[in-house]
């Protein structure tokens, strides 16, 4: 089901903002609802939607729901009542979240559902292409151990880019399942995607198959900070582990050799289409078709959908150099700990 979810990747976004003021002379006011910032990355998102902001004369409102979708409900109800013009939403549950938009609807605010899928045809919808992410991080795992046992260490239950995720992983390993070379001895849900609940699955994983484990496709970095934690313990380490996110601890271990892959989807550039695209929305009575590389896309529940999907780049040993190139990392906290490692780190 999970074949052709996402069209090739998007091109990057662009907006024409003309005059920020609204209809009534106030100026752009966009709210944004963040499910947490317990993964390294938020923080880096926020900068780029508020940066965004600024260039386009906006101004940012926000909101952490600190894991709790019942906040993030009131959270939205706040932040519609400060008079935000456009809200941004990182859903902390997909399934939960309909109120928020519904009250944004009734009082025709534009919602755009960042990173996580909101199924709902009145939310745009933008993220990085996660299925993609998924056959990314196989790939890289099946390059570094094609043969033996795997364990997949799945994100929240309640955040559709599990499934994606692991849709994507599934299509890459399935040969090599069919084909006898590799057995899927076990696989977790990760509760909230918190690298606690991702190494407690991975110490009872272990535990159950005689840590007879040999290699690990873990969907972000704090699952993999997790699952490679769980492993650490048992003498384990160095066995391949997948993740995404290029945080920065995740880059040092893929320079130390304890995670093989993270799939780096740049958040400073889907930090900042968010801003665009909410403020083209905001100004534009919530027209999704001001906003520029803007597809239609079809939901795995069928549901019809105005999106942006924005280009993953796995990130192993072998172009280390790149994260470093871009700004996104420094040198010295990418090689710290590495002796005579990859490049840029020996």
């Amino acid at each position: 089901m999970y074949k052709n979810l996402f069209a090739a990747a998007a091109t990057a976004v662009s907006v024409g903002f003309g005059s920020i003021a609204m209809a009534d002379g106030h100026s752009v006011s966009v709210g944004v609802s963040w499910s947490n910032f317990q993964e390294e990355r938020w923080k880096t998102d926020e900068a780029a939607i508020k940066a965004a902001l600024e260039a386009a004369g906006a101004t940012y409102v926000s909101a952490d729901a600190q894991s709790s979708s019942a906040k993030q409900l009131s959270d939205v109800e706040s932040l519609i009542a400060q008079g935000v013009d456009a809200l941004i939403i990182l859903a902390q549950d997909s399934a939960a979240i309909g109120p928020a938009v519904d009250a944004a609807a009734a009082e025709g605010i534009p919602v755009v559902g960042y990173d996580r899928l909101i199924e709902d045809n009145r939310a745009f919808y933008l993220t990085f292409d996660n299925v993609e992410v998924g056959r990314m991080q196989a790939r890289a795992v099946l390059a570094a151990q094609p043969t033996g046992n795997y364990v997949m260490i799945k994100g929240s239950p309640t955040d559709p880019n599990a499934d994606f995720l692991r849709g994507g992983q599934q299509e890459v390993l399935q040969a090599a399942i069919d084909a006898g070379d590799i057995t899927i001895v076990d696989e977790a849900y990760t509760d909230g995607w918190l690298p606690a609940n991702a190494q407690r699955n991975m110490e009872q994983i272990l535990t159950a198959n005689d840590n007879k484990v040999d290699a690990v496709v873990a969907s972000n970095d704090g699952t993999a900070g997790g699952a490679v934690a769980a492993l650490t313990a048992q003498g384990m380490e160095g066995i391949p582990v997948s993740g995404q996110d290029g945080d920065h601890a995740a880059l040092n271990r893929v320079a130390l050799g304890t995670q093989t892959v993270s799939v780096w989807k740049d958040a400073r550039e889907l930090g900042k289409a968010a801003g665009e695209i909410a403020v083209a929305m905001a100004k534009n009575d919530g027209d999704m078709s001001a906003v520029e590389g803007a597809q239609s896309w079809t939901s795995p529940a069928g549901t019809e959908m105005t999106a942006v999907f924005l280009a993953p780049v796995p990130v192993t040993k072998d172009n280390l150099t790149a994260v470093v190139d871009a700004g996104w990392i420094t040198q010295e906290k990418l090689c710290q700990g590495v002796t005579n490692g990859p490049a840029p780190c020996n």
